[in-house]
C-alpha cells in the first residue's frame, strides 16, 4: 500500500489559501480516480482505493498544517507503510508560483508542517512534491514572520489562480508517475 498525504488546513475558510495547495492537489487526484474521503483515521480524512493495481491510502490530516506529523506517523505505523511508499504534497514559499519539485528525501526547508512530519517519523527519507506558491514581494525589506503567515493563509489572487490550476493537474500526473514508475522516474519527468 502507498500513502499519499496532502497538507492543508481543514475548514471552508482555508479551502483556497496558498497553504492548502497540498489538499487541492490531492482532491484533484482523488476526483480523477473517483476516490472519496469517506473514512476517518488518525485524525485525518482518508480515502482507500486501488489505482492501476496499486492499493492507495489518500489522507488529508485534520490537525492543521503545522501539526501534521502526528497524523502522518499514526497512518504510517497503523498501515505499516515503508517510508519509500509515503508521498507528501505541500506548498513551498521558496519555489516560484506554479513550479513543482519532486524529491526523494531531504530537510523541511523551514516548512513547519514538514518539520512536524520529519520529527514524528524520525526521518527525512520519504518522497515529496513541493508546489511553488512564491514569496510575498516587498521591495528592499525583509519579510516578517507575521507577513509570511498572512501570505500563506490568504487566497490566491485571480491571476495566481490562473497559474496554479494547471499545476494542480500536473501534480496529479506526477502522482501517477510516482505510483507507476517510482520517485526517480517522476523526478526526471517533472523536475
Amino acid at each position: 500500500m502507498k500513502l499519499i498525504v496532502g497538507l492543508g488546513n481543514p475548514g471552508k475558510a482555508y479551502a483556497h489559501n496558498r497553504h492548502n495547495a497540498g489538499f487541492r492537489c490531492l482532491n484533484y487526484f482523488a476526483r480523477l480516480h473517483s476516490i472519496r474521503f469517506d473514512h476517518r483515521q488518525c485524525r485525518a480524512r482518508v480515502g482507500i482505493a486501488e489505482v492501476r493495481g496499486e492499493k492507495l491510502l489518500l489522507a488529508r490530516p485534520r490537525t492543521f498544517v503545522n501539526l501534521s506529523g502526528s497524523s502522518v506517523a499514526c497512518l504510517v505505523h497503523k498501515h505499516k507503510i515503508p517510508l519509500s511508499d509515503l508521498l507528501i504534497i505541500y506548498d513551498d514559499l521558496d519555489l516560484p508560483l506554479g513550479k513543482i519539485r519532486l524529491r526523494q528525501s531531504g530537510s523541511s526547508g523551514g516548512h513547519k508542517g514538514m518539520n512536524s512530519i520529519i520529527a514524528a517519523l524520525g526521518s527525512e527519507e520519504f518522497p515529496r512534491i513541493r508546489v511553488g506558491i512564491g514569496r510575498p514581494q516587498v521591495e528592499g525589506q525583509s519579510i516578517s514572520e507575521d507577513a509570511i503567515v498572512h501570505y500563506v493563509l490568504s487566497d490566491f489572487s485571480p491571476q495566481e489562480e490562473a497559474t496554479i490550476k494547471p499545476v494542480i493537474a500536473t501534480v496529479s500526473e506526477a502522482i501517477d508517475c510516482f505510483l507507476n514508475q517510482g520517485i526517480e522516474a517522476a523526478m526526471s519527468k517533472f523536475n
